[in-house]
């Protein structure tokens, strides 16, 4: 069965390779925002200038999909290329648009584009799988599950209404069963029952 997510370090090496050539913030940002936010390519398309917030560098993301649209903060490398991109833009055509990624004819960047230019940096890169945007969406669960966050704050970040889809990411989890048998959450171990303290 194929893999249907990028690890983090392939995460890395795309963003590296995106960084090496880069003659626009615009596709760097839009990769890191897509695994940061675990953004789906319509979601990432269709965010507006109106819901960044470089006050409280928070960006508003309205989930599809019926699922539960929240603020998520921004990291602070993170913030500084979508600032960078914005001041970018300004010399776009289209600009007045409302939509933070243009294309260079100046109008929405569209879906099949940032398709095209995932899978081009995904070769560029010479990963070992052909890229698809949702790849960087799981590559975010996936990740946010090793770094041993609970199952319902994963579900609230990528705005499961169903916690089935979430647990595809806990599931596979190992570091999440650490603590199963610790002497502080559990009291005594089956062992000592069975052989003793000593």
């Amino acid at each position: 069965m194929k893999r249907k997510y990028l690890t983090v370090d392939e995460v890395k090496i795309l963003l590296q390779t995106i960084s090496l050539d880069m003659i626009s913030f615009r596709d760097y940002c839009m990769v890191s925002m897509a695994f940061i936010h675990g953004l789906r390519v319509s979601e990432l398309t269709a965010l507006k200038i109106e819901d960044y917030d470089p006050l409280s560098q928070r960006i508003y993301i309205k989930r599809l999909k019926g699922g539960l649209s929240t603020s998520h903060p921004l990291l602070p490398q993170e913030n500084i290329a979508l600032q960078n991109w914005l001041k970018e833009r300004q010399q776009f055509p289209g600009k007045q648009l409302p939509w933070i990624f243009l294309s260079h004819q100046g109008k929405r960047l569209s879906r099949q584009r940032f398709y095209q230019l995932l899978r081009f940096y995904g070769q560029k890169a010479c990963l070992p799988l052909n890229i698809h945007p949702h790849m960087l969406r799981h590559a975010c669960g996936y990740s946010l599950a090793e770094l041993g966050n609970d199952t319902r704050l994963i579900q609230d970040y990528l705005g499961h209404r169903n916690i089935r889809h979430t647990v595809l990411y806990t599931a596979s989890n190992a570091a999440r069963f650490k603590s199963a048998w610790s002497k502080n959450n559990a009291g005594l171990y089956p062992f000592d029952l069975l052989f003793g303290d000593g």
